[in-house]
């Protein structure tokens, strides 16, 4: 009899591990394995052909779980053949590259069953987010000074008991707590795409371009002992997101790994990351967010009439939200640090001037008073835009309240949230569209 290659290929499981002896050390240890990755389009020739083979001659299943993963085509979706010549050689591409950019551009672009489209945009993409962290590494060591293990995990854990530090802080601790719970959730489902997304916007957008920068309020200013919880939460959540990355990005996180000093051991071995219910505070989310949304708001403001960062203009905030108002107060030096007010002031009871720059918010309305600068009809016509896309969110959410399948069906929590931005979205439309109408009187 002849049989064909994939005969011998059903085999491996157990013939790899010392069978037919089952007392062998490397079959008691390794058969059956816990999980197959595999592509899809050998799923008959090889897996149901080694489950077969196992189940004969061992009584066992050789592998608990399989995941299947989608083909890598090329730029154009075709399959890579000889014949087309349009394959691509992995060591170039990691000569280029390196292998973790390789890495993160498979894991991050995978979805379960579906094709990966090979794309060197997409490989720049992964290269420039691997240099990114390199940076904010490189940024974190140089200020971490003589700062050792023992005291920036004392530091964070007085963090969390809000004994030491400030609301950014707990903020991107709470930040830094979610994403680990999604991340390990997304994992043990085999969703690596999702984990990878969920890494890159923490990674990329609260630790880096806010919390990283946020911190330059404190790191340049006298108060040592302040300096000190920042730097350690600086580097905790650092070390947190090499842990993370680690399974994906294993070279350079150990590189990074090695110069930060935090363990002493390889993380190849080191605890994966777990949620610290202590970390987690809700109104330290809230408050930042709503910081972030007013920096965010006056920088966008100031490009579009053209005036500089570093013009101090007025800038007024009126939220009739006891609870923002107070954070806010409590927390304007970082207003003034990434605003640059020539004056600041919060209040419920502030009233719109006749000609400024206006930004609606949740809770929160912002007027830059820009006489000179502010042409009315261009502010009319911006503002008419905000109107129309608050009143097509407005119309989606509305749709989904007023469907009653879905307000029968869904959780309670689900339909609190709907309604929730339902009556956001018609106070912004409410108070974009007032705004329009007191334009309109000048």
């Amino acid at each position: 009899d002849v049989l064909d290659t994939w005969f011998s290929s059903a085999l491996w499981p157990f013939s790899t591990m010392g069978w037919p002896d089952e007392e062998a050390e490397d079959f008691k240890r390794y058969f059956p394995t816990s999980t197959l990755v595999t592509g899809y389009d050998i799923i008959f020739f090889w897996v149901s052909r080694m489950i077969f083979q196992s189940l004969e001659f061992t009584n066992e299943r050789p592998f608990k779980d399989v995941l299947i993963h989608g083909l890598i085509r090329d730029e154009e979706g075709r399959k890579m053949s000889k014949s087309l010549g349009n394959g691509i050689d992995p060591m170039d591409v990691i000569e280029k590259y390196g292998a973790d950019a390789l890495r993160w551009f498979l894991s991050n672009g995978s979805a379960p069953g579906q094709d990966v489209r090979f794309s060197y945009e997409k490989m720049d993409a992964a290269w420039n987010f691997i240099n990114k962290i390199w940076n904010i590494s490189r940024y974190i060591i140089m200020n971490k000074e003589a700062l050792s293990a023992a005291d920036t995990y004392i530091n964070v854990d007085k963090v969390a008991q809000k004994t030491a530090g400030n609301v950014t802080d707990r903020w991107i601790l709470t930040k830094l707590n979610e994403t680990i719970d999604h991340v390990t959730k997304n994992f043990d489902k085999f969703e690596f795409g999702e984990a990878g997304r969920a890494l890159y916007n923490f990674i990329w957008e609260d630790f880096a371009n806010w919390y990283v920068e946020l911190t330059k309020e404190v790191l340049y200013g006298e108060d040592e002992a302040e300096k000190d919880v920042t730097r350690s939460v600086l580097v905790y959540v650092l070390d947190q997101i090499l842990r993370l990355l680690h399974p994906i990005m294993p070279f350079v996180t150990e590189e990074i790994s090695e110069n930060l000093g935090l363990i002493d051991n390889s993380l190849v071995v080191a605890q994966y990351p777990e949620v610290r219910p202590e970390f987690s505070d809700a109104a330290a989310v809230r408050g930042v967010e709503v910081l972030k949304d007013i920096i965010k708001s006056v920088r966008n403001i100031r490009a579009e009439v053209n005036t500089a960062p570093s013009k101090a203009v007025p800038i007024l905030i009126k939220t009739e939200n006891a609870e923002i108002e107070t954070f806010l107060k409590e927390n304007s030096n970082y207003l003034t640090r990434f605003t640059n007010p020539e004056t600041l002031e919060i209040s419920a009871d502030i009233i719109a001037p006749a000609q400024a720059m206006t930004a609606i918010l949740s809770n929160v309305e912002i007027y830059l008073p820009l006489a000179g600068l502010i042409n009315i009809s261009d502010e009319i016509a911006r503002l008419t835009k905000e109107l129309a896309k608050w009143q097509k969110e407005l119309d989606m959410v509305s749709r989904k309240l007023s469907n009653e399948k879905f307000v029968a069906n869904a959780k309670p929590e689900v339909v609190e949230k709907e309604q929730a931005k339902q009556a956001d979205y018609q106070t912004k439309f409410d108070t974009t569209q007032a705004r329009i109408a007191e334009l309109e009187k000048l």
